[in-house]
């Protein structure tokens, strides 16, 4: 199946694009440029070097409202498009990409909950690459056109024909961590390899690098940290983790509605904190 609604679809081995979708195992939707190798890493580094997995990477916004300063502040907001198109193409050969979509959206389209087009988009794409796993957003991250996209993400998956719904279905870090968590709910995912492609990857976006957010050693941070302080009574199994909310109850039961579903996240961490302080004596 070829894809014909992208914008782009850039391959960076030179396949055919139509086999090169048809490959995925694993999926990443990002909102932004640079958002997939922050969320989508552990999926990057799963087929790294392999002939057997295949990572896609899908970008849905066109990146012309992207902050800038440095070399890139007088630049125009189309020209600032083509130069994060540039960036992502760059990072998808460095990760050995099966594939990049570009689907160039502006944010306030994702946004727009009366708007069909995104999720139209991304039936199709899921239907082109029916992968095993999928990750994008969480629901609860605090950047709207993240958590807009996120609900997008679910929306176009619930309307997969029966036996083609992603196996896993992550909802994963971005501009709000997922350290609070139940330990019950997190899905803790090991990246602790290749820690300078994951620094390449990131650096790949300088843009954004060289522009004031250091994304390359914030994320990098995160999952050390995140690997340190997952668990008081142990010595650490993993240098780096990234942590995920499982979002395959939603494609479960159609009907449970996301504000619920994290809604019951978070009553499980409220209850944690109520019940420790409790048995402490406070």
């Amino acid at each position: 199946m070829k894809l014909c609604i992208a914008t782009e679809v850039f391959v960076p081995d030179g396949s055919a694009e139509d086999e090169a979708l048809a490959r995925t195992s694993h999926l990443g939707i990002g909102a932004h440029h640079d958002d997939l190798e922050i969320l989508a890493i552990d999926g990057i580094l799963s087929c790294l070097h392999s002939t057997e997995r295949w990572f896609t990477g899908v970008v849905v916004s066109d990146g012309r409202g992207s902050p800038r300063s440095g070399t890139y502040a007088g630049l125009s907001d189309s020209a600032m498009s083509r130069v994060r198109s540039q960036e992502q193409r760059t990072a998808a050969k460095i990760g050995e990409y099966g594939a990049q979509v570009l689907l160039d959206h502006p944010s306030a389209v994702i946004k727009d909950r009366a708007s069909t087009v995104v999720v139209k988009d991304l039936v199709e794409l899921l239907q082109a690459t029916r992968p095993n796993t999928v990750y994008t957003h969480n629901p609860a991250d605090k950047h709207d056109t993240h958590v807009a996209l996120a609900l997008r993400v679910i929306e176009a998956a619930r309307r997969l024909p029966k036996g083609l719904a992603p196996r896993r279905f992550y909802g994963c870090e971005v501009w709000r961590d997922l350290d609070w968590l139940v330990d019950e709910d997190k899905i803790a995912l090991d990246v602790s390899d290749h820690e300078t492609l994951q620094a390449a990857l990131l650096e790949a976006h300088d843009s954004q690098v060289s522009g004031g957010k250091r994304y390359d050693l914030a994320a990098l941070g995160r999952r050390r940290a995140n690997a340190t302080f997952h668990q008081s009574h142990a010595t650490d199994t993993a240098t780096m983790l990234t942590f995920a909310m499982d979002l395959m109850p939603l494609l479960e039961d159609p009907t449970l509605e996301p504000a619920t579903f994290v809604a019951r996240h978070l009553e499980r961490f409220a209850e944690d904190v109520r019940n420790r302080i409790a048995r402490l004596g406070g």
